[in-house]
């Protein structure tokens, strides 16, 4: 083969492969702008999924005395008491 005609293939070649990678770019780009609008979008009740979770629900059933003591001094109810002895 002549020189000039393998550059010009070369050339053919490196534009058709530019434009692949443009091409593959540019979807790519559309996709991922699509799925950012839609994750971004506004949220509507119940179509959100809520994840996690207690491992053990069982044990707020019923407070510790911690938990009591904390509660009562959050409602005001320790220094009522105080105020009573």
């Amino acid at each position: 083969m002549e020189p000039e005609t393998t550059k010009n293939v070369a050339y053919i070649l490196m534009a058709l492969s530019l434009l692949v990678m443009v091409w593959f770019i540019s979807q790519r780009a559309m996709k991922n702008r699509m799925s950012m609008l839609e994750a971004s979008g506004p949220k509507i009740a119940g179509d959100d999924v809520l994840e996690g979770g207690a491992r053990n629900p069982q044990q707020f059933d019923e407070p510790d005395e911690d938990a009591l003591d904390e509660m009562a001094k959050l409602l005001g109810e320790d220094d009522e008491s105080d105020m009573d002895a």
